[in-house]
Parts: structure tokens; sequence; C-alpha cells
């Protein structure tokens, strides 16, 4: 089979442009007043500057994750700014995951297949959620097939909260715990998929694994050696780029930084300054944003060059 499914794509990008994943969950609260002011309203503040960042990044990120929560609680018209973001980092020639988290059943489950793999949202990979039945998962696994887009999903496995531990963690009558039964099913779609995208190193299905103990990373990376992972918890959530890297391993996958890098003019006092003094421009913020990006990149570059050695 020569056509290469979105997890592929997004692997080898990320050997290009290292692990990075740049988080657009742009919340209004993140920019000053006076640039939101300037802009005209907060939903054309966050794509102004959701743009100005993708202008700064190609070639220091091996993708964007937008989440659509921010976009939701903006109305129809972040709704808009949603589906035009989505649309820009595809022009700016980078992959594009579509933090969604849906999970539903029957017809619901391929509405929603359908909404963010096609028309106005759609992206090249989404999260799922797959805590309502296996079988949930079914319409969207279907959109990985090369006839239907060869599209790719990241299924939530182990989160970066610290509740995951009320249901992930739970032990099951038949031994192992919920992480583990939701592991063999995705090893199992992996298996599948192997057989149509036969000499592609990773499958259409990954798995959202947030960076945790590292003891409990290098568990996870060895029980799921060809699964890619989108990495969630670096960066503003305390996640240690030690651990990030030990999930880098193996088939590989993409950390995502979000507030770390949205927030970053917030830690230069000058730009502090300026955004007091209502002087402060969405290019400065947007610069600083991109030197946190790099910055980020090469941390993690450098812990897993470590490892390796």
């Amino acid at each position: 089979m020569n056509t290469m499914h979105a997890m592929m794509r997004l692997q080898e990008s990320g050997v290009v442009n290292g692990p990075l994943c740049v988080g657009l969950d742009t919340d209004p609260s993140y920019l000053p007043g006076s640039v939101i002011k300037q802009l005209g309203s907060p939903s054309a503040a966050v794509l102004a500057y959701n743009k100005a960042i993708l202008e700064r990044i190609k070639g220091s990120a091996a993708c964007c994750k937008v989440q659509i929560a921010y976009y939701e609680a903006l109305g129809t018209a972040g709704l808009s700014v949603y589906a035009k973001t989505l649309a820009a980092v595809k022009a700016a020639g980078m992959p594009v995951i579509a933090d969604v988290k849906r999970g539903d059943i029957a017809a619901s489950a391929s509405a929603y297949a359908r909404a963010h793999f096609s028309g106005d949202f759609e992206a090249d990979i989404i999260t799922v959620n797959p805590y309502m039945g296996f079988d949930t998962l079914e319409p969207f696994t279907a959109y990985g097939y090369p006839d239907h887009g060869a599209k790719g999903l990241f299924v939530l496995l182990r989160t970066s909260n610290p509740g995951m531990c009320d249901i992930e963690k739970l032990p099951l009558a038949q031994g192992g715990t919920v992480v583990d039964v939701v592991g063999r099913e995705l090893n199992r779609l992996a298996d599948i998929f192997a057989g149509v995208y036969s000499g592609q190193t990773c499958s259409p299905v990954g798995a959202v694994v947030g960076c945790t103990e590292e003891a409990d990373a290098r568990s996870l990376r060895d029980t799921y050696p060809d699964l890619f992972f989108l990495i969630p918890g670096y960066g503003a959530q305390g996640g240690a780029a030690r651990v990030a890297a030990v999930l880098l391993d193996k088939a590989g996958g993409v950390v995502n930084s979000s507030r770390g890098i949205l927030t970053a003019w917030k830690k230069d006092e000058r730009l502090v300054r300026c955004a007091q003094e209502e002087t402060i421009t969405i290019e400065q913020i947007a610069d600083a944003a991109a030197a946190a990006a790099i910055e980020a990149k090469q941390d993690l570059l450098c812990v897993k060059k470590q490892l390796e050695h």
C-alpha cells in the first residue's frame, strides 16, 4: 500500500523537525487586554495570535494541536476561528491534531467522526475517548483506511491529570488495570492496520500518554513499543523533559506544550511592562512564544540524546 497515513506523516515530521507539538489552546486571557482591544474582539485576537505563532515556528515543531474547548467557549465566532486555525496550520505545512476527545455510540460517533475528519473542521488526526466502550472507536478507525482519508487518531490511554487514578489505574477482577484493557485494544487495532499499511513504522491509531513518573513512563513505552504517542503534561503542567524523553523512545511520539508557549511573554519583565503601558504588540508576544517553542524543542532533544547514550 503506497498511501501514507496521517500518523506516519506525523512521525516523519517529528524526525525532521523535532518532537515538539505546539498546542494552540489559545485562551483570550493569555493575551494582553490592549491587544484584544486593538484587534477588535477576543476571537479576532486569538486568530491573529495563532497565525503569528505559525509564521514563526515553521521548522521548529513537528505539528500543532488545537484544543476545541477554547474555541467553543467563544461561541459561533470561536468556532469560525477554530476552523480557520486548522486551515492555517495546514497552510503552514504542518500536521494538525484536533484535540476533541470525542466518544459516543452508534450514529452519534459517526457524526462526530464525519465532523472532524471532513468539512469545515477537518483535521489530520483527532483525539478520542474510549470509555463508553470500544465499539465507539469504530466510526473513527474507519477513517484510518486509505479509501477513507488515511486519517489518524490518538486514543486516551494514560492521561496526565491527577484524577486519572480514579478510573485508569483501577484494578480489575480479571487482573490488570483499565489502562491495560485499553492498551490491549490499541495493540489489536495496530495489528489490523499493520496488514493494511505494510512497511510503515507506526499505526494510524496512537495513544495519549501523559508525562508521569519516569518508571511509569518506561513501563508504558516498553509495553506499547509500536504505538506512536501524544504526550501532554510537559511544561506548564509540570511534566519533566526526562519523562517525556523516555516516552519518545521506540515508535516515538510528540510532546505537547501549550500554556508554556502561549504565555511565555508573561515571563519577560520588559513585555509585562509594555503590557501594563498598553504598548505591547502581537508581534512581540508571538516572538516570545516562538522563542519558548525553540527552547522547549532543544530541551527535549538534549534530554533525549542523553538517554540514548
